[in-house]
């Protein structure tokens, strides 16, 4: 059989269905199973658990072994799932914003989202489903009730964002900014740039919509000409202008649209000097799609960030800002930059490892140390072999794991104190809240 024509046949299958489902652990009844195989697992051996489980049909690609008119056998289940959901995709005559960019682009989602669900009825990437089996899923969660949909796209090596792109097939994109984030699969910073600008080079092929930073002079060079853009910065002759107000621990800003007179005042809750271009991002897209002023100022001062992203935590007397979901050399500087002008008494950081750094590892984390050296704060925890190999003569509390940081910190008191914690995904710094405690 044809590959489309399974698809076609999965498809009937999936519009009466409840769902898509790759986990056996979470298996919808009534739903579809897709048997993936990963380095660790291998879905087709669960195929009759899910059928068992109430699966109405398992999609796999090995011998199940046995006869059942509810399992396709197809040539590789990861590549039909992606099919399926670029079929799904091609049916669906609504706008479909890409995000992708080496920091802040979930916050940009989050913000993005909550702005359009003003006046749409707006799907967008649940928690990190943004790879090339959680774009797929998120797209084929995308219902005839929705009026647009906003995807999160992440990559760390060429060609992923082409992918994904070629799936999912946005109208408009939107490229946060380019950082030094998984340098090792990407070569380097210069194939960051090249992975990610796969992103414009798919917009311009399509004639797609560009929301762009003026702002960024490598996202501005990397676009070159292109008439379909829309650009957001401080400059006046941006469609949409802003300016960032000083003096507040939040982000505060003016915005207004290129032939407004006056400013339009925002007062977010979210930290972080780098936020402000989220925010204005945010505002353009909005703007872009027709949504009031007054929709556009309550969606975003009424977004507070949770999931470990500039996420502020009180214990005692002891505050905590927790950006612990994620980390590289430029987000790392961003935060420790913002974090110090915000020092109010005592101090106290806990970094943990930047992954995926390759050859640069060491000489980006002996970038971070010298940082941290010049800002003088009161306590330093550094978590990690990169952090320990970088480290050697600089003063600090150094721990292999946040495990073994999460129980030296329990025998400490910083009541008082001001804490930093950042580290990337696999240092699991968020581990050392557990090891806060405020006697107030």
């Amino acid at each position: 059989m044809k590959m489309m024509d399974q698809i076609k046949i999965i498809y009937e299958k999936f519009i009466g269905s409840t769902g898509i489902c790759t986990d056996t652990r979470a298996i919808l009844t009534g739903g579809i199973f897709f048997a993936l195989k990963g380095s660790n697992f291998n879905g087709n051996t669960f195929a009759k658990q899910a059928l068992d489980s109430g699966s109405i049909l398992v999609v796999m690609d090995e011998d199940p072994g046995f006869i059942d008119s509810r399992i396709i056998q197809v040539d590789d289940a990861l590549s039909t799932l992606q099919q399926l959901a670029n079929y799904h995709r091609m049916l669906l005559k609504i706008p479909f914003i890409a995000i992708t960019g080496s920091n802040g682009k979930t916050t940009t989602k989050e913000l993005i989202s909550r702005v359009l669900a003003e006046k749409y009825r707006t799907l967008f990437t649940k928690g990190n489903l943004n790879n090339h089996i959680g774009v797929p899923l998120t797209l084929l969660s995308v219902t005839k009730e929705h009026q647009i949909a906003v995807i999160e796209m992440g990559a760390n090596h060429q060609q992923e964002i082409e992918m994904l792109c070629n799936i999912a097939q946005p109208t408009h994109v939107l490229i946060t900014n380019i950082g030094k984030a998984h340098l090792e699969g990407f070569g380097g910073f210069e194939g960051v740039k090249k992975g990610k600008g796969e992103m414009y080079a798919y917009a311009k092929a399509n004639e797609a919509v560009i929301f762009i930073n003026d702002d960024n002079p490598i996202l501005k060079e990397m676009l070159g000409t292109y008439d379909k853009k829309i650009k957001y910065g401080n400059a006046s002759d941006c469609n949409i202008s802003g300016k960032q107000l000083t003096g507040n621990s939040y982000v505060h800003l003016e915005w207004r649209k290129k032939e407004d007179s006056g400013y339009h005042l925002i007062k977010s809750q979210i930290t972080g000097n780098y936020n402000f271009e989220n925010i204005l991002s945010s505002i353009t897209i909005g703007s872009y799609f027709g949504i009031e002023e007054a929709a556009i100022k309550r969606a975003i001062e009424n977004y507070i960030p949770d999931n470990q992203r500039s996420q502020e935590l009180v214990k005692g007397t002891i505050k905590i800002l927790l950006d612990a979901y994620n980390a590289n050399p430029t987000s790392m500087e961003a935060a420790l930059r913002n974090f110090k002008t915000g020092i109010k008494g005592k101090s106290a950081i806990f970094l943990g490892d930047m992954l995926e750094l390759g050859e640069e590892a060491e000489k980006e984390h002996l970038a971070i140390i010298r940082l941290v050296e010049s800002y003088k704060f009161d306590l330093v925890v550094l978590v990690g072999a990169n952090f320990k190999l970088a480290g050697n003569n600089f003063k600090a509390n150094y721990f292999n794991t946040s495990a073994e940081a999460l129980t030296w910190l329990r025998s400490q008191d910083l009541n008082g104190y001001q804490l930093l914690i950042k580290g990337s995904r696999g240092s699991k710094m968020e581990v050392l809240l557990d090891g806060l405690n405020s006697t107030t």
